[in-house]
């Protein structure tokens, strides 16, 4: 994909498109790559959705709260960077659900260097909030760029040792928002010395569902996730999780097994984890890629010519078959393709049409499930 910078009535489209209702990341790439362009998009919305059953009119989202929220972004000393333009990071551009706007802070810069994402329990111990500080302290001397989410415990913690060499906090709210609060001195600092992204709008302050999709950027942004002292259950064991399916390598910190802080990190090394305990252990795991460019999938060209789009007919059928096929567990898209024995530009096509109508959703890994 050729790098290419957005005009600014381009970059409103985009952020309108990515702000309305039932467009996701992928739906935003779907639509984009469908029509051509993302004011192309915008305008057949109303008309996909009905095609996919929806009873009310999608809400598409008005020029000029997009216009307050680009202005909001700049007075809050940050900017959008799209996902084709030079400074949007190659590594999180080519994950499936990358989003197709960035709101910045700080030096755009450090996120072209191979990254290292750093992560953990919030109710860290001491031994543990020391070693996340020696660890990233250990990578950013070796030229990597720690990454976490300015979480308390190991996350705060992978910041501070990181701030001389380089860090980037990925936010689960608005870029103008410090979370947790008692955070801000060190928010402050990562944007003066590093550099911080959210996707989400200006002023949002984080939900628990937010966090989830923060660490798929988390993951995304990064070559590897170190993991330390997280619970079983624990957030951090999710970003494990998205970076296994994103192709990353994972590593864990072992701890006592009468911790429960240490159950998740454990049971990620019985499962294949690379066990770590300094950074060259993450060094070593990681020079075969440190040592050839970071070669990931080309991102799909946003400005490519759009394709003929399939016949509503076929879109029609494909809809009703799918609708018998799916259900409220997630399954793969190809596994419906297959058993649809319909085109993969058809079944996309119908796909798209029940997400915008609000019945499907998109799941991690390609899959898709009905709304319940």
């Amino acid at each position: 994909m050729t790098p290419r910078s957005l005009s600014e009535r381009e970059r409103l489209d985009w952020l309108r498109l990515i702000r309305s209702e039932n467009v996701g990341p992928i739906t935003f790439r779907q639509l984009v790559l469908r029509f051509g362009s993302a004011g192309a998009a915008l305008a057949a919305l109303p008309e996909l959705a009905r095609r996919g059953g929806r009873a009310r009119p999608i809400t598409v989202a008005p020029r000029a709260e997009a216009e307050r929220e680009m202005e909001a972004t700049r007075a809050a000393g940050a900017r959008l960077i799209a996902a084709v333009e030079p400074d949007y990071p190659h590594a999180l551009a080519a994950i499936e659900d990358a989003p197709p706007l960035i709101a910045l802070r700080g030096h755009a810069h450090l996120l072209a260097r191979p990254a290292v994402a750093v992560v953990g329990a919030r109710n860290a111990s001491a031994n543990g909030r020391r070693l996340a500080r020696e660890l990233a302290a250990g990578l950013g001397a070796r030229g990597l760029l720690v990454v976490s989410g300015m979480a308390r415990g190991i996350d705060s913690a992978a910041h501070e040792g990181a701030l001389e060499s380089g860090t980037a906090a990925v936010l689960a709210g608005g870029i103008d928002v410090a979370y947790p609060p008692e955070a801000a001195a060190l928010y402050d600092e990562i944007v003066a010395r590093g550099a911080a992204f959210s996707e989400v709008p200006v002023g949002t302050v984080p939900q628990a569902r937010h966090f989830p999709r923060r660490n798929r950027l988390i993951s995304g942004l990064s070559l590897g996730v170190v993991v330390i002292e997280a619970a079983a259950n624990s957030g951090s064991l999710i970003t494990a999780r998205f970076a296994l399916e994103q192709g990353r390598e994972v590593f864990a910190v072992p701890g006592s097994p009468l911790d429960p802080r240490s159950a998740g990190a454990n049971r990620l090394i019985r499962d294949g984890a690379t066990l770590t305990e300094t950074a060259d252990d993450v060094w070593e795991a990681l020079a075969p890629r440190l040592r050839a460019p970071f070669a990931e999938r080309e991102a799909p060209e946003f400005a490519a010519k759009p394709p003929r789009p399939p016949a509503e007919s076929e879109v029609s059928e494909a809809r009703g078959a799918l609708l018998t096929l799916l259900g409220p567990e997630p399954v793969s898209v190809d596994e419906l393709i297959r058993q649809c024995q319909m085109s993969a530009a058809i079944v996309a096509a119908a796909l798209l049409e029940l997400e915008l109508a609000g019945r499907l959703e998109r799941h991690p890994g390609h899959r898709v499930s009905l709304v319940p």
